[in-house]
């Protein structure tokens, strides 16, 4: 390998590595602002937040990706190009598409992977993440026993706090409801103030109760005077434990997530798109044979030029008012009977084939990964080498642009394939369709010295423009 091969792998490695980071580290930042309020304040253990960041963090290596490659791009060669190290590489003989040979190759490598990547490791990972993210969304909140409210958290209680102190753990005025077995409050307890606090092992919530009393009534012991005993009971001091099973969070089973297109990978999403055609197209002739009963017809022989006479129709058929009102209605019925049975099997229809539609252009994305990856750099390699601007100034602005554009075209294509007003194959592709032509016309301007972006060009041209323009006889 070449020295300055090697001299350009290197600009590129380490600004790569930096704005990949730093993306997935804006991404990141973006679900933790989407989905604070249903992660704090419902006792997660430590590690189930940091297992959905990580698997938050592998779904965003499919934005994160083509971003960073079209970023680190424009800042390597705009740095070189700013520091003059471009001029020496073509001084010495070498023009820029040699010299974005070992790049390209790196790219291809990387859109190979980010393929595999998206065939193997993201659907395990939105697999993943989906399914605890509902869980974790569908939790209660840990918050047991809010001011002035009566919080039935916990089997069989009902407990009122009117108000707890900045420790979130001091409670006073506290009214507990105990219910039996016929869900009847037959104990109830006050106390003055109280301390809350759980268990070392988080299984239960311990109220450690001040100055109270506590009423119980329980039935009589003589079976010939069924009155009930009233118990009064004052304490200084006593606890009573809740379970907080319900706070842990409960899983649920990930085999009810396969069957979303974004859980499959190639394979299954081709056995599924087959299978769902076909039972599409069953389902179309299955329509047929249930409208053909009410579609009434005259067989006409196929001589029909054989035959000399064809005998008129009869006027008369229908000779009487009510005979021909009892034919209106049943005609009417019929159709009615037959718009009742098509609007069923017809949004059925329309389900499936959205559905297909969708299963389609996931198995598209698959590809189109890879594909932005080289299309990106095709446009950021050449844009750097004609800007001339290295850092995270000017470069950050014009890799967002294209980004931009990228990501608008990509999502408009993308909901118009969903819906059925483009293919799914050109809904998938069409960003990248449209963005690969610059690409070649930015790397054509970038090997020819062309000064697309030289703003001194642009102000000498209009200047010329007015003169001529002001020299003209009037």
């Amino acid at each position: 390998m070449k020295k300055i091969h090697l001299l350009l792998l290197k600009s590129f490695i380490r600004p790569f590595i930096v704005t990949l980071f730093i993306v997935m580290f804006v991404l990141l930042m973006l679900f933790l602002f989407k989905y604070i309020d249903d992660l704090i304040g419902k006792g997660f253990q430590w590690y189930i937040i940091l297992e959905l960041m990580m698997y938050n963090s592998a779904t965003n290596v499919a934005m994160a990706l083509p971003l960073s490659v079209l970023l680190s791009s424009i800042m390597t060669y705009g740095s070189l190009g700013e520091n003059y190290e471009l001029v020496a590489i073509k001084s010495a003989g070498i023009s820029l598409r040699r010299a974005m040979y070992p790049m390209m190759v790196v790219v291809v490598i990387l859109s190979i992977a980010a393929f595999a990547f998206s065939d193997w490791m993201l659907p395990r990972a939105n697999l993943k993440y989906y399914s605890l993210l509902y869980d974790a969304r569908k939790q209660k909140s840990a918050d047991l026993l809010p001011e002035n409210i009566f919080s039935n958290r916990f089997p069989g209680y009902s407990i009122r706090v009117k108000r707890k102190d900045k420790d979130g753990q001091t409670l006073h005025d506290i009214m507990i409801y105990q219910r039996g077995a016929l869900q009847i409050n037959h104990i109830v307890t006050f106390a003055k103030s109280g301390l809350m606090y759980r268990t070392k092992d988080d299984l239960f919530l311990v109220l450690r109760l001040k100055d109270g009393v506590r009423y119980e009534e329980t039935p009589s012991d003589n079976n010939y005077f069924q009155r009930q005993k009233l118990t009064r009971f004052r304490f200084k001091e006593t606890e009573q434990k809740f379970p907080l099973s319900d706070l842990t969070i409960k899983r649920t089973n990930e085999n009810e997530f396969r069957s979303a297109s974004m859980m499959m990978n190639l394979k299954q999403l081709d056995h599924y798109v087959d299978s769902a055609s076909r039972s599409v197209d069953s389902s179309v002739n299955t329509n047929y044979t249930l409208i053909r009963p009410y579609i009434k017809y005259f067989a006409v022989p196929d001589k029909w030029a054989a035959i000399k006479h064809v005998a008129p129709a009869d006027s008369n058929i229908l000779k009487s008012v009510n005979e021909k009102l009892n034919s209106y209605n049943n005609a009417a019925i019929e159709v009615k009977q037959l718009q009742d049975v098509l609007r069923n099997r017809t949004d059925s229809y329309k389900d499936s084939s959205k559905s297909i539609r969708r299963y389609i252009m996931e198995y598209q994305r698959k590809f189109t990964l890879g594909a932005a990856c080289i299309v990106l750099f095709l446009i950021g390699a050449p844009l750097g080498a004609i800007i001339r601007k290295g850092g995270l100034g000017l470069p950050v602005v014009v890799s967002v642009i294209f980004f931009l554009i990228y990501y608008i075209i990509g999502t408009i294509g993308e909901k118009s394939a969903k819906e059925g007003d483009l293919s799914p194959i050109v809904g998938a592709w069409i960003a990248i369709v449209v963005l690969f032509p610059i690409g070649l016309f930015l790397s054509y301007k970038a090997a020819t010295d062309s000064a697309v972006f030289d703003m001194d060009l642009y102000k000498r041209f209009f200047k010329r423009f007015r003169l001529r323009k002001a020299k003209q006889p009037v």
